[in-house]
């Protein structure tokens, strides 16, 4: 210690003035004592080590070999020799090895962001969060878009990676931005990508290539199986969700009144987690984004569909019913990334929700009930009959029919969906729960005495005309009295 005497100082360290004076001119106790190389213990490895263990590190060149699939190997073919609580000795006996003998491991390369160069996108399944829509479990995506440099961040829904759920997202990100970085870096997802037949690799479809043009944006695309390439997408996947995650925990609840309820509190979570702390840079940023274009591209595909007798269209290799008024007719299918719009003359007709996963079909009873009704002869093996059954109450109210009636079932269901479909699905499914409930009969005339009781018949009552000649008569007799 500097200004104080050798004793005083010993003294200010707890020692003694003749190990402060060794101190004073020798080695400092930390560089003094020497490195213990031997072992406290025996070694439980020391016999299987050289001629078992080493072999499969050598050839385990990508290192990839888990200690724990040797060490149960090591147990099989020695049963009874090794401990549980021996596993961690042999972990670090292994690291130890790799760091001398291992193999070359890949480098990252930390990446200097430029203000205004890149902004990255990305889906990621956020089905995990648990989230539900009035009780429904939800099952979705976020399409997450971040600036590389800022680290601004957008975020929105979506059903499926499909190109409009990438437009969408995109021309979101962008005009909520209000301005266009230089390179979009991205991943080879099949909605921006196709596969090269010949030559192989990837290559930007002619639509995402298209919608890259009118924003004046370039592509970075990323090796196909490297997702760490789009680190900054990556990272904000795991930020973003564990923010939604624990606003969640605080929330109380997962369950939203609709989707545009969770959407909202989602943006909130990235607002205040990511946005607000990235505000300063986001306006240094600012200064080098291009302007937006005049308008944004349409985020829907068209198809121009012949409605087919079955009074249904084909749209993206799937199949959707429409009105049957509509049979013989062209109409413009508009596929948007949750919805299909159909339109006729230039006015929309009918808004259905897109089909997702492994679903290829989609058929509304209102459509064709009043055909099916003339002929309830028909439901017993039509193709998509499955789809006629609006919940399981209406499935549960059809076995029972079935039961009940037999063959007689079909006419007394399609009956059931008739009266469902020109007066409320919800009272004729709300009757047949109570009647079920019940144990009562679920045929039509029972149903249909709740949901729409016939009117009561008004009887007509004639009166006949007064004859006043009676009150002349009776005032002139109480005159004359």
């Amino acid at each position: 210690m500097r200004g104080k005497t050798l004793s005083a100082a010993a003294a200010a360290a707890g020692m003694s003035e003749r190990t402060a004076r060794d101190w004073q001119g020798g080695a400092l106790p930390s560089t003094a004592k020497a490195a213990r190389w031997w072992r406290t213990r025996e070694d439980p490895f020391a016999e299987v080590w050289e001629s078992e263990v080493v072999p499969q590190l050598v050839a385990d060149t990508d290192g990839r070999l888990q200690v724990l699939t040797l060490f149960r190997a090591l147990c099989r073919r020695h049963p009874s020799r090794f401990q549980p609580g021996q596993l961690r000795t042999l972990q670090r006996r292994v690291r130890e090895w790799r760091a001398q003998y291992g193999g070359e491991r890949e480098v990252y390369f930390e990446q200097v962001a430029v203000p205004g160069r890149e902004g990255a996108f990305d889906f990621t399944d956020a089905s995990d969060l648990g989230v539900t829509i009035r009780g429904v479990a939800f099952p979705h995506l976020l399409f997450e878009w971040v600036l590389s440099y800022s680290k601004w961040t957008y975020v929105t829904l979506a059903v499926s990676e499909t190109f409009e759920a990438l437009v969408a997202g995109l021309q979101g990100a962008l005009w909520t931005l209000g301005g266009v970085p230089a390179v979009l870096r991205h991943d080879n997802l099949s909605a921006a990508t196709h596969e090269l037949k010949r030559s192989g690799g990837r290559q930007l479809t002619v639509r995402f290539q298209q919608v890259l043009d009118h924003y004046g944006l370039g592509s970075s695309r990323i090796q196909p199986g490297k997702p760490h390439e789009n680190g900054v997408a990556e990272q904000s996947h795991f930020r973003t969700k564990t923010a939604i995650e624990q606003a969640l925990l605080l929330r109380g609840s997962r369950d939203f009144d609709d989707e545009s309820a969770y959407l909202r509190f989602v943006r909130a979570v990235v607002d205040e987690e990511r946005n607000r702390p990235a505000a300063s840079r986001l306006a240094e940023e600012r200064l080098f984004l291009r302007p937006l274009p005049a308008a944004r591209v349409p985020e829907h595909t068209t198809f121009r569909c012949r409605v087919r007798k079955w009074s249904t269209i084909r749209v993206g290799g799937r199949i959707y019913s429409v009105p049957s008024r509509l049979i013989g007719h062209t109409v413009e299918a508009r596929q948007h990334a949750s919805t299909v719009e159909v339109r006729y003359g230039g006015r929309v007709l009918c808004t259905m929700p897109r089909l997702r996963g492994a679903a290829n079909h989609r058929i509304d009873y209102r459509h064709i009930i009043a055909s099916l009704a003339r002929k309830p002869g028909a439901f017993a093996r039509y193709r998509f009959r499955e789809e006629l059954f609006p919940s399981l109450v209406f499935r549960t109210a059809y076995d029972a029919l079935r039961r009940r009636h037999g063959e007689r079932a079909d006419v007394e269901y399609v009956r059931l969906l008739h009266l469902a479909a020109t007066t409320s699905e919800r009272r004729v499914e709300t009757t047949l729960r109570s009647r079920l409930d019940a144990g009562a009969a679920c045929d039509y005339a029972s149903v249909q005495g709740e949901v729409r009781p016939p009117a009561p018949t008004v009887p007509v009552v004639h009166i006949p005309r007064p004859d006043l000649s009676h009150y002349d008569a009776l005032l002139t007799g109480g005159l004359h009295g």
